[in-house]
C-alpha cells in the first residue's frame, strides 16, 4: 500500500513595525537592519526619524528579527528599547533604506569615538586612499556629537555640510554594503578637510622642543614632547600651570605598556571606543618627572584621531624601538574654556603655541578629553566630556523637564527628558565671562539637540554662585538643591535606588542649609526629602577661600582644635604667617567654621610636611594619597558623639608622634576609613537602611572609595560609588535635577490628593 506523503508546514508570513530607540542614528544601525533583513530574505523598509530608527518587516522569518537587531547591534550603537507592533502583511519583495524623517526629537546622537582598527588599517595602507589622511572614518568611528547641529543626524545638520563628496565617497555613501554608509563625516583627501600645515612639519617641531597648538575633535591640544624637560618648562610657564599634572598621549596599547602599570580594568578603558585619559601607575623614568610633580600616577590617553596617529607614526619613525609620547593638555589659557575655533586659537594661543595648526573642519560642540580612573574594580569619572557626552542616564520613570545649571566649580549642566537625564560635557570653573558664555551655549545646544523645552530649572542654594544667576535668567520656576544633597542624590539617580538612602557627602565645601559651610556630612534622603543625620566635626576656617590654598592654614586651625596649638612652631619654624595666626587663635579668634572632610585633609597633609601651599585644587590630598603603602588604622583615632565624627584624636597624634611622608598617609587614610564606615554602620544599624551612597570629590580619592566601600561591605551594608557622573562637582547637576524632579512630583502629587480631598 502507497505511503500518503506528508504535507509541508506551512510558515505564516508575518509583518511587524520595530520602534527602536537609543543611540542607533549615526552608529550604521539602517545598513546592520539592511543585511540582517537580506540574510533572513525579509521585505520592508528602515528609517531614521526623530523618535530613533523604524522598521518594518515582513516575511517568514520576520519573528527571528528583533532578537537579532538586539543582540548583534553595532559596537557604537545603544539600544534603550525595542517596541514591536504585529501589523497585516502588505507584501513586498525588496527591503529598502528610506529618507529620514523630521519632526519633534525623542532620540540622541551618538557620543565622538575612536578611531577604529579598519579605519587605523586604511591609514597605513599606501592602496587605500586614505593612506595618511588625518580626517579618515566611517560608522563605527570618527566625530559625532561635536560636528553636530541639529538632529536627525545627517550631513547637512553637521559641520560636514560645506564639504561636498567626491565621486568616491558618495559612492561608499549611498552603498549599505559598505561601512560607510551615511557615516556623515565621510571624507578623502579629495573633498575633505585638509590641514594648516603638513604632519612632517608638526612632528618636525615638535622634536625640535616647540609648543604645537593642535585642533582635534573637540578643541585645541597643547602637545610638546613629554621626554623634554625644556619644553615642558616652558609650557607651564606659558601657560601659567605651576604644577598640576599634564595628560599623556601615546600610539597605542602596547607603547602605553611601556610608560606604565596597567591593570586588565585600565587597559580596556584606554582602548575603549571613547579613549579617555586614565589615571594609571607610572613606570619610574619613563617619562618627565615634570609632568606630573609629587603623584605616583599620571594621566594616559590612547590617540583617538586619525590625526593622532599619523602625527604620533611619524614621529616614531626615526625611533622604532622607543615609543613617541606627547605631553597633550587642553587649550585652555588662564581657566578659560577650551579653544576650539580657528581664529580664536590664534588670538588666544599665539602667546603659548610656537606653532598653531587648524583644519578647516569647524567643531560645532567644543568638548575637552574625558578624565577616568579604575575604582573598587570598575571605571569611575573624574571628568566627563568627550567620548561619552550626550549619553544618558536612565532616571527609571518619567518625570518634568528639567534643566540644572550645575555649581561653580567643574560646572557642567543637566537637562532631562522623560526618563532620562543628559549631562553635558565639562564646562569648568564659571569665573569668567568666557566660561559664562560657554555655559550658556551648552544650555542652548543640549536642549535644541534634545528638542526639549524645560518645564523647571534647578540650581544650587550659594547665593552667589553664578550658575544660580543662571537658573534663575532662564526665566522658569526654580528649585534650590543644597550642595551635598545633590551629591548624593546623583548616586541615588544613576543606580535607581529606591526608599531611603544612607547618603556620605565628603567634599571640599558646599553651602549649608544653615548658611555655613558643610563638606563632611551624612544625610538621609528618601525621595524628594532629605534630613541631615550627622556631620564631621568641625573645623576653623581662617581666612575662609585662602584656607583652601593655603594648607598651613588649616593645620593650625586643626592643632587649635586638638588643643595642641603650641606644636605648630615646632611643627613649622620660622613661618611668619603660623606664627601670627598661633597668636590669633591665643588671642581668641573665632573664624567661620567648616565640617569639610576636604580642609581636615589639607591639615594633615600639613601637619605631615607633605604640602603647605596649593598651586591647583586638591595637590595636598593627591600627594598624601601617592604616599600611600598600606593604610592602617590608629586606635581611638577618632570618636563618635551624637551624629558627630570626630578627628582630633588623630591629629593629636600626627602632630605629637610626628610620622611624615608614607607612614602617615598609612595612618590617615586607615584611620579616616574605619571612622567613617563604623560612623555608617552606627546610624544605618537602628533605621534598617542598607544602601549607602557616596559621593563628594575627596571620593575621587582611589584609596578612601575603595577602601571605606570594603569596609562597610564588611559591615554588611551595600555602598554605591558614582560611576556614570563624577563624584566631583561635575556630578552636581545630575544630582539637582533629579532631585529637583522628585520635589517636584512630591507637589504635584500633593496638590492632587488636596484637589480630590477638597
Amino acid at each position: 500500500m502507497a505511503r500518503a506523503l506528508a504535507r509541508p508546514i506551512e510558515i505564516p508570513i508575518r509583518r511587524l513595525r520595530l520602534r527602536v530607540r537609543g543611540a542607533v542614528q549615526g552608529v550604521g544601525f539602517r545598513p546592520f537592519a539592511y543585511r540582517i533583513a537580506r540574510t533572513m530574505r525579509l521585505s520592508g523598509f528602515v528609517l531614521n526619524d526623530s523618535a530613533g530608527v523604524l522598521i518594518e518587516i515582513e516575511g517568514p522569518d520576520a519573528g527571528r528579527f528583533p532578537d537579532a537587531i538586539r543582540t548583534q547591534a553595532p559596537p557604537l550603537a545603544r539600544i534603550d528599547s525595542i517596541h514591536v507592533l504585529e501589523l497585516s502583511p502588505a507584501g513586498g519583495e525588496r527591503f529598502e533604506i528610506l529618507e529620514s524623517l523630521g519632526g519633534k526629537s525623542a532620540t540622541r546622537i551618538g557620543a565622538d569615538a575612536a578611531t577604529c582598527a579598519e579605519c587605523r588599517c586604511e591609514l597605513t595602507d599606501p592602496a587605500s586612499r586614505f593612506f595618511g589622511y588625518p580626517f579618515v572614518n566611517c560608522t563605527h568611528c570618527g566625530p559625532r556629537f561635536t560636528i553636530t547641529r541639529a538632529l536627525p543626524y545627517d550631513r547637512t545638520q553637521t559641520s560636514m555640510a560645506s564639504f561636498p563628496m567626491c565621486r568616491a565617497c558618495a559612492s561608499d555613501y549611498i552603498d549599505p554594503e559598505n561601512r560607510r554608509f551615511h557615516a556623515e563625516p565621510v571624507a578623502c583627501p579629495d573633498c575633505g578637510p585638509s590641514l594648516s600645515h603638513s604632519i612632517a612639519e608638526i612632528a618636525a617641531r615638535l622634536e625640535g622642543g616647540a609648543i604645537v597648538a593642535l585642533k582635534g575633535i573637540g578643541g585645541f591640544h597643547l602637545l610638546c614632547d613629554a621626554r623634554n624637560d625644556t619644553a615642558i618648562d616652558f609650557l607651564r610657564l606659558r601657560k601659567a600651570r605651576d604644577q598640576k599634572p599634564f595628560a599623556v598621549m601615546v600610539a597605542g596599547i602596547e607603547a602605553a605598556r611601556q610608560f606604565a602599570r596597567l591593570s586588565e580594568a585600565e587597559e580596556a578603558l584606554l582602548a575603549s571606543p571613547a579613549s579617555p585619559i586614565v589615571l594609571v601607575e607610572a613606570r619610574a623614568g619613563a617619562l618627565s618627572n615634570l609632568i606630573a610633580p609629587g603623584l605616583a600616577r599620571i594621566g594616559l590617553m590612547l590617540a583617538y584621531a586619525p590625526l593622532h596617529h599619523v602625527l604620533l607614526d611619524e614621529l616614531a619613525c626615526d625611533s622604532p624601538h622607543r615609543p613617541a609620547a606627547l605631553v597633550a593638555t587642553s587649550a585652555n589659557p588662564g581657566g578659560e574654556p577650551l579653544v576650539a575655533d580657528n581664529a580664536d586659537a590664534e588670538r588666544r594661543l599665539a602667546a603659548i603655541a610656537d606653532l598653531i595648526v587648524t583644519h578647516d573642519r569647524d567643531i560645532t560642540v567644543r568638548a575637552d578629553d574625558s578624565v577616568m580612573q579604575v575604582i573598587d574594580g570598575a571605571p569611575a569619572f573624574i571628568r566627563r566630556a568627550r567620548g561619552f557626552v550626550p549619553e544618558p542616564v536612565d532616571l527609571g520613570e518619567d518625570g518634568p523637564a528639567v534643566i540644572a545649571t550645575g555649581a561653580d566649580l567643574k560646572n557642567t549642566i543637566c537637562v532631562t527628558r522623560g526618563r532620562e537625564a543628559f549631562l553635558s560635557q565639562h564646562i569648568g570653573g564659571l569665573n569668567n565671562a568666557e566660561a559664562i558664555r560657554f555655559q550658556r551655549e551648552a544650555i542652548t545646544h543640549l536642549c535644541s539637540i534634545l528638542d526639549v523645552k524645560p518645564e523647571f530649572a534647578a540650581s544650587d542654594l550659594h547665593p552667589d554662585f553664578r550658575s544660580v544667576r543662571m537658573a534663575e535668567s532662564l526665566g522658569l520656576p526654580v528649585v534650590a538643591v543644597q550642595h551635598h544633597v545633590a551629591h548624593v542624590a546623583a548616586v541615588v539617580a544613576e543606580h535607581r535606588l529606591s526608599g531611603p538612602v544612607l547618603g556620605l557627602a565628603l567634599d571640599g565645601h558646599g553651602f549649608g542649609a544653615d548658611g555655613t559651610s558643610w563638606g563632611g556630612e551624612m544625610l538621609i534622603v528618601d525621595g524628594g526629602h532629605w534630613r541631615r543625620a550627622g556631620a564631621l566635626a568641625s573645623l576653623p576656617l581662617p581666612g575662609g577661600d585662602r584656607a583652601a590654598r593655603e594648607p598651613w592654614r588649616m593645620g593650625v586651625a586643626a592643632l587649635q582644635e586638638a588643643g595642641c596649638i603650641d606644636f605648630a612652631s615646632q611643627l613649622w619654624p620660622g613661618h611668619r604667617g603660623v606664627a601670627q595666626l598661633t597668636a590669633m587663635f591665643e588671642r581668641g579668634l573665632q573664624p567661620s567654621r567648616t565640617t569639610s572632610l576636604g580642609r581636615l585633609f589639607d591639615a594633615a597633609a600639613a601637619i605631615a610636611a607633605i604640602r603647605l601651599v596649593q598651586s591647583y585644587e586638591g595637590q595636598a590630598a593627591m600627594e598624601l594619597e601617592a604616599l600611600v603603602r598600606a593604610p592602617r588604622c590608629l586606635c581611638d583615632g577618632y570618636a563618635i558623639r551624637d551624629g558627630v565624627l570626630d578627628f582630633r584624636p588623630l591629629i593629636l597624634h600626627l602632630a605629637r608622634e610626628g610620622p611624615s611622608g608614607a607612614d602617615a598617609a598609612d595612618l590617615f587614610h586607615g584611620t579616616l576609613i574605619a571612622g567613617l564606615a563604623e560612623w555608617a554602620a552606627r546610624e544605618a544599624a537602628p533605621l534598617g537602611i542598607p544602601q549607602v551612597a557616596l559621593g563628594g570629590g575627596c571620593l575621587m580619592n582611589r584609596v578612601l572609595a575603595a577602601g571605606l566601600a570594603q569596609a562597610l561591605r564588611d559591615r554588611g551594608l551595600k555602598p554605591y560609588l558614582p560611576r556614570l557622573a563624577p563624584a566631583n562637582d561635575g556630578g552636581i547637576a545630575l544630582g539637582q535635577a533629579a532631585h529637583a524632579r522628585q520635589v517636584i512630583m512630591n507637589e504635584n502629587a500633593s496638590a492632587q490628593e488636596s484637589r480630590t480631598c477638597a
